[in-house]
């Protein structure tokens, strides 16, 4: 059973969302503000958060902030902002995926579902055969399947499950050019819409974790007009 923190300061939002979510079996904890939701990830063992962004005492945003010093769990930011600007914006502070309000509560439980098994199938590394265990590089970037770490000139870098993912494609495909709509595809697993604007936010955060110059990458290179690749170093 996994655990899914509901954080929003519309009771009634809570409440609808904690029925669909335990007719699917999982497990819910509820906060109206981002301060309860620290504190309950202090005492519970959390897989997934529903994040507002507008709420009392501490907003969604800075929120995520503060979970992202410590916690790679998933996060997924529903907001009544649809524009990208706000989109990006939770994007950038380290959410996983983004939904608007109002929002049909089966594409919500679609989502929960899909950034669930990316990240229990990044965290499951234990139960992988040896011969999959195995370590991706190209030059100082090293990605390990083992362990689920990324290090940079043997520098350990923390990513999320999304931008592990993502560096995870274009290792194990060095030199191929992925567009947009392939990493969406291939990352997200759902058929992409609109997608230019996550999956740019989420490169721009690797070059920021991964490169000295991100305005420079030595090693997340884009190919202007088509997409992304890793070169062989």
């Amino acid at each position: 059973m996994y655990n899914i923190l509901v954080v929003d300061d519309d009771q009634q939002i809570v409440e609808a969302i904690e029925i669909y979510l335990k007719n699917e079996g999982y497990k819910v904890f509820k906060a109206y503000d981002g301060m309860e939701a620290l504190e309950i990830l202090v005492h519970q063992d959390i897989h997934l958060i529903l994040m507002d962004i507008m709420m009392p005492k501490l907003d969604g945003m800075k929120a995520t902030i503060k979970i992202r010093e410590s916690k790679n769990i998933p996060i997924i930011i529903l907001s009544a902002k649809s524009e990208d600007v706000d989109k990006i914006m939770g994007l950038n502070v380290g959410a996983d995926d983004y939904i608007t309000k109002p929002f049909n509560l089966l594409e919500l439980i679609a989502r929960v579902k899909s950034n669930l098994r990316r990240y229990v199938t990044l965290g499951n590394y234990q139960d992988q055969p040896v011969s999959c265990k195995k370590i991706l590089s190209s030059g100082g970037l090293e990605l390990d399947s083992d362990t689920k770490e990324v290090r940079v000139d043997g520098e350990n870098v923390k990513v999320t499950p999304i931008e592990y993912k993502i560096l995870k494609l274009l290792l194990e495909n060095k030199g191929r050019v992925f567009s947009i709509d392939e990493i969406y595809e291939n990352v997200w697993n759902e058929e992409s819409f609109k997608a230019e604007n996550t999956v740019a936010v989420h490169i721009r955060r690797i070059r920021e974790k991964i490169e000295i110059n991100p305005k420079e990458p030595k090693y997340l290179k884009v190919v202007w007009g088509i997409g992304y690749k890793i070169d062989k170093l």
